[in-house]
């Protein structure tokens, strides 16, 4: 386990960080931004959790994905290496697999979609998607990581955050069920 008693050290004034305990690399490298865009994500789905009066279904499904983000960004700062000292975490098949058994069920008793959703309805919903947006930017600096670090990486992140913005997509819609969602009309001001 992690334990953190002094919270400054220093030691990122110079524009670097530690990764994964393998040395340092810039803030504005590539791997950074992404599992940065992972602790945005979580971040937002503290707020979806903190304001919205969630049912305790979707919160379970969403204190899954908070710990699953912090998996993803432990896996994104630890460079992959034969023979390692210590088994790092790595995210799973299987935990891809737990989110869409997630998606199938949460999806299972709304209607099929005629019109692609805009963000909003109820403010849980609101949340949610804002949340889904951030997950879909952490998703795609994650896959620009891979383009170059592909060999020191592990592909099931970007796997598993893809699906994690499908879930957040589809409890958004779960949590609007009642008052239906709120559809785009292609050129409704014109």
């Amino acid at each position: 386990m992690v334990t953190l008693n002094r919270i400054y050290t220093r030691t990122g004034d110079d524009g670097t960080t530690g990764h994964g305990g393998r040395g340092r690399i810039s803030k504005n490298d590539v791997r950074l931004v992404a599992y940065a865009d992972c602790d945005e994500a979580n971040s937002a789905l503290g707020v979806a959790i903190a304001v919205s009066g969630l049912d305790e279904e979707v919160l379970a499904a969403l204190h899954r994905l908070q710990n699953d983000l912090f998996d993803v960004g432990a896996d994104l700062c630890t460079p992959i290496e034969p023979d390692p000292a210590y088994p790092p975490l790595r995210v799973t098949q299987e935990q891809i697999e737990a989110v869409e058994a997630l998606i199938d069920r949460f999806n299972e008793p709304l209607g099929t979609l005629r019109s692609f959703v805009l963000p909003g309805g109820t403010p849980a919903a609101a949340h949610l998607h804002v949340a889904r947006t951030v997950v879909r930017r952490a998703e795609r600096a994650t896959w620009a990581a891979l383009e170059q670090h592909a060999d020191a990486m592990n592909p099931l992140t970007a796997k598993y955050l893809n699906r994690a913005s499908d879930l957040l997509f589809v409890l958004a819609r779960y949590v609007n069920r009642g008052d239906g969602d709120v559809l785009w009309v292609p050129g409704a001001n014109r």
